[in-house]
């Protein structure tokens, strides 16, 4: 059995289709398909549904898909460790993060990069579904996440921030003055939200049915830049989480207000995959979380910004 066998058929799980398998592997389709036989034949198990077209894998193709991620993870894990012995940690961290902590991945992946420079980073944005499923099939080597998901139980997890969320309202509307706001009393501004499918935005209407009240917004958008990219204007206000400000910080002409009343506080963390110990990437990136101090800066960040309000 070769490493290329197993690369080719977790190719083809992704791509479910043998030509578009054989060009992003780089061969022809001929050889993909003897090879996926070849290790039909050393294995002496069906892996692949022939039909006139990929009809996906059999039960023992499943094994093998499973058996195959756990294999080649382990073989980029021995690469990353002897190179660490050599000249340094190399390879490419694979990074998922969920669109709302996109903001603050720079707080992570900054240091990671100054600590091993000839290290790489690969950040991808997902849902935390597809997190899940990323980190399970190895093809991920950490993800930035909510760590209150089922579905990460038995992986390795690392609190960075817990979100906290305020009102970006323009400086002359109705709680211009407001030291504090309601959850209520943001519902009744004309809003800028994001859309109903983003997890940030479930647990922040669960925040404002929890004071009695239902957002219903001009203008949803379904990345935070949109969102932002919305505000300048002095029309629109926005719930957002804090940690948004260290990217993107305060509008012109809009102002922070805290905001009080029932709220969650959903917390926000490094996760690794099942792999025991973890990968020499993903290690290496949990020490410098373990450093990093998300939480204490992102908290200050805020305090500034209110204080700045006076």
């Amino acid at each position: 059995m070769l490493l290329r066998q197993l690369e080719y058929l977790v190719a083809l799980a992704r791509e479910r289709h043998f030509a578009r398998t054989a060009d992003a592997c780089y061969v022809s389709q001929p050889s993909l398909s003897a090879a996926i036989r070849r290790l039909e034949h050393e294995l002496d198990v069906p892996i692949v549904r022939r039909g006139r077209r990929y009809e996906g894998l059999t039960p023992e193709g499943t094994v093998v898909l499973a058996w195959a991620h756990r294999i080649l993870a382990e073989r980029d894990g021995l690469r990353q460790e002897l190179s660490e012995l050599g000249d340094g940690l190399t390879g490419t961290l694979r990074l998922g993060v969920i669109p709302t902590a996109l903001p603050v991945a720079s707080l992570l992946t900054t240091p990671f990069c100054e600590s091993h420079p000839r290290a790489r980073v690969s950040i991808a944005s997902l849902s935390s579904a597809e997190i899940t499923h990323g980190l399970a099939e190895f093809e991920l080597d950490a993800a930035m996440t909510y760590l209150d998901d089922d579905t990460l139980r038995g992986l390795r997890r690392l609190p960075l921030y817990e979100e906290r969320y305020v009102l970006l309202t323009p400086v002359d509307g109705p709680l211009a003055t407001a030291s504090t706001a309601r959850w209520a009393q943001a519902a009744a501004l004309p809003l800028c939200l994001l859309g109903p499918r983003m997890r940030n935005r479930r647990i922040m209407d669960e925040c404002f049915a929890a004071d009695g009240a239902v957002a219903t917004p001009a203008i949803e958008s379904d990345s935070v830049a949109g969102l932002y990219a919305q505000l300048p204007g002095s029309r629109w206000s926005s719930v957002i989480s804090h940690a948004w400000l260290y990217m993107f910080g305060v509008p012109e002409g809009m102002r922070v207000v805290p905001l009080d009343g029932p709220a969650h506080a959903p917390r926000v963390g490094l996760v690794t995959g099942p792999d025991d110990p973890p990968s020499v990437l993903a290690g290496a990136l949990l020490t410098v979380a373990g450093e990093a101090g998300v939480r204490q800066a992102l908290d200050a960040l805020l305090r500034t910004y209110l204080a700045g309000q006076g």
